[in-house]
């Protein structure tokens, strides 16, 4: 008897340890890494060292992993519609306007969890550079938070309180751009070779001009053109959003290892999903707007691959603010689905709800939503919202609005005016927001309290209709 039980125990296999895990975890996603890898990088001279210098990152984020958050890897590796079900409710918020600060956080927990909250958004809360830094989104250090609200210590913690509480903790991770005050900006600023190809930097302006006979200008008021010239450094280079912000060079392979160890390393401090900021203008092409080029969703889906072998439980929610079929490939479409982001901001939704609002009709939403939007998507789901910090751009295509029965320009004209409160009978009082004079584009800003029509309520009445 005693043999026999030696000889069951022998013959039971091992439980699986650490490594282990990585290895098989790596076998998973080996077919999403390497091969967009080959594609983006198989030409460039880094390609040589990439996997080796990859899987170090890899390895190292790997080992520092906490053990609790290893743990919510393995259950929401079992239960991969976690994020899914319809008990999940968001709430965004800057810091300082909600709580002052990190700490102060704390202390409104009990009335997140009141509300139901199951994700907290942090708005942008890295290092920012000093001075005009986008409201954030101007990043100098990625690796720190800004001082105004604490520590990245702080941050760990805070993660985990929430952790306890069911809560899943969200902030951005800007991909497209850097703060001109990053060491890697302040290096190619001074001459180095190695870093001025982390950027897109030019000695003169032939190429420049021809890339910007194809761009559409983002911030036409207060950054014309998508090119700033240096004079102290004699070079040209690329920003898309403001001056200094400073586009990175996604054709180097050294800026997609820079930036998968960055979210790793925020990945082990807690964070439970990435908001990757501005992902439309990762991969430039000449004679194109540059956005949403084919190379965008490769990088996409090469660094979910990587976050789902070291920090399995992290999300990936794309921010692209396109049209509805151009949306849709940030879920991945063809051979990417399933396999890029988790999450994405219903954006045409929101503009059709606006929409229906102030025409008082349905017929476009209905249209576009039939017509544009699957039932059912592989390994992800829409964050649906009303109203958000940035200003509403009214993503309504010519062919849309001809199927309703109205012309684009002039619906998207209409909006902009009745949600400014110049067309008769308007109830809201929202702001222009970067006037294209050229194209006719204006965009809207405004809470939901004064689109609805609370701010310019003067009886009950008004109060009651805009609830």
């Amino acid at each position: 008897m005693g043999w026999q039980k030696h000889e069951a125990k022998r013959d039971c296999p091992a439980m699986p340890t650490d490594p282990d895990i990585f290895e098989m975890r790596m076998q998973r996603s080996a077919p999403d890494l390497w091969p967009m890898l080959e594609q983006l990088y198989g030409g460039h001279p880094g390609h040589a060292t990439l996997r080796d210098d990859l899987l170090s990152v890899m390895r190292r984020a790997w080992k520092a992993r906490p053990a609790d958050l290893r743990r919510q890897d393995l259950k929401r590796d079992l239960e991969p519609d976690w994020f899914q079900r319809p008990g999940m409710v968001g709430y965004v918020f800057y810091i300082d306007r909600f709580a002052v600060d990190l700490s102060g956080i704390h202390e409104k927990l009990d009335y997140l969890q009141g509300l139901g909250i199951t994700y907290v958004h942090l708005m942008p809360c890295l290092k920012p550079r000093p001075g005009d830094s986008d409201g954030g989104y101007s990043v100098m250090e990625y690796r720190r938070i800004n001082p105004a609200y604490g520590t990245m210590t702080q941050l760990k913690t805070l993660a985990a309180a929430m952790r306890a509480r069911g809560m899943s903790l969200c902030i951005d991770m800007v991909l497209n751009h850097t703060a001109k005050e990053h060491r890697w900006a302040r290096a190619a600023a001074s001459g180095d070779p190695e870093y001025q190809e982390y950027y897109l930097m030019f000695d003169d302006d032939t190429l420049p001009k021809a890339y910007a006979q194809t761009l559409i200008e983002v911030f036409p008021d207060n950054a014309p053109g998508s090119f700033t010239h240096y004079s102290d450094i004699n070079k040209w280079v690329w920003t898309t959003f403001n001056e200094h912000q400073w586009d990175l060079n996604w054709a180097n392979p050294c800026v997609f290892v820079e930036i998968a160890g960055i979210m790793l390393y925020l990945a082990n401090k807690g964070v439970d999903v990435l908001r990757l900021d501005a992902v439309a203008f990762m991969w430039k092409r000449m004679g194109t707007r540059c956005q949403s080029e084919p190379e965008v969703h490769m990088i996409l889906r090469a660094l979910r691959a990587v976050t789902r072998v070291v920090a399995a439980s992290v999300l990936h929610l794309e921010e692209a603010i396109v049209g509805p079929t151009e949306m849709l490939t940030y879920f991945g479409r063809g051979e990417h689905d399933g396999r890029e982001g988790n999450l994405a901001y219903h954006n045409n939704l929101m503009v059709q709800y606006w929409g229906a609002l102030a025409s008082r009709d349905t017929s476009l939403m209905t249209h576009v939503m039939r017509s544009h939007f699957p039932e059912l998507l592989t390994n992800a789901t829409f964050a649906t919202y009303i109203r958000c910090h940035d200003d509403i751009g009214w993503a309504i295509t010519d062919e849309d609005a001809f199927a309703a029965g109205v012309t684009g320009y002039g619906h998207r004209t209409f909006l902009s005016e009745f949600f400014e409160g110049n067309f008769p009978g308007s109830f809201a009082r929202g702001t222009p927001f970067q006037v294209n004079e050229d194209t006719g584009d204006k965009r809207i800003s405004g809470s939901f309290a004064s689109l609805a029509g609370l701010e310019r309520a003067e009886t009950d009445a008004d109060v009651d209709a805009a609830i």
